[in-house]
């Protein structure tokens, strides 16, 4: 507490980890979460790097002792962060890491927006695949398919595929994505698709043509060594 008051916050986040350590070995892991719960508080603005395993290892001890609500909670304050880092590989894991253990306990609701995240921050990454695929994987929660928020995915989905930029922000400025978590809402208002919104093009169906008579196309190949090789 002292070294916070002299602005030493590396120092206190050090000693604090430290005590936390202590309170594990003493076997009361209440203690050294809470201990460390606070370091990750205390570094958040100066050390967000620091601030994401601080975060993590609360989470880790609350696993432990199977307090699976309180570990999920800590999990999401790590996520939010590495979001704002821009570490979306990391942040693509941990929010994995949540839903799994959001899916565990039978929260479903709260998978469905897990998933808007996930699939938020593997666009974000150019990751179309992955980005269905966590749709696809996600049919298997009770509830998701047919719900508001996997209507909304597929529709997003369609659109970044088709590089449909007015799609793409239609579906991310409806309520759904814009009342998400900060860091989230701003991933999706932010969301550009590849090719600078120009939509792709429907291939055109081939035309009829009466018998006996080419296309245009087919004369050009037919007379292209019509006057010979040279």
């Amino acid at each position: 507490m002292m070294l916070k008051e002299m602005q030493k916050l590396p120092e206190a986040v050090q000693l604090i980890e430290k005590a936390s350590m202590m309170y594990l070995e003493n076997g009361t892991p209440d203690t050294a979460a809470m201990a460390l719960e606070r370091a990750g508080k205390l570094i958040e603005n100066v050390d967000p790097e620091k601030a994401v395993q601080l975060y993590q290892q609360t989470a880790n001890v609350f696993e432990n002792e199977e307090r699976l609500r309180q570990a999920v909670e800590l999990l999401g304050k790590a996520s939010r962060l590495l979001v704002r880092g821009r570490r979306f590989d990391e942040a693509a894991l941990s929010i994995q890491k949540e839903k799994n253990i959001y899916k565990e306990i039978e929260n479903y609701p709260t998978c469905y927006k897990k998933t808007i995240a996930q699939v938020l921050v593997h666009l974000h990454r150019n990751d179309y695949v992955a980005a269905e695929r966590c749709v696809r994987e996600s049919y298997s929660i009770p509830g998701f398919n047919g719900s508001e928020d996997c209507t909304a995915l597929e529709q997003l989905l369609e659109g970044y595929d088709q590089q449909d930029q007015d799609q793409v922000a239609e579906v991310c400025n409806s309520p759904l994505f814009k009342y998400m978590d900060n860091d989230y809402a701003k991933l999706g208002l932010s969301l550009l698709v590849p090719g600078g919104g120009v939509k792709k093009k429907a291939a055109a169906p081939p035309q009829a043509t009466p018998k006996g008579h080419t296309t245009p196309a087919a004369e050009d190949e037919e007379d292209e060594y019509a006057g010979g090789l040279c």
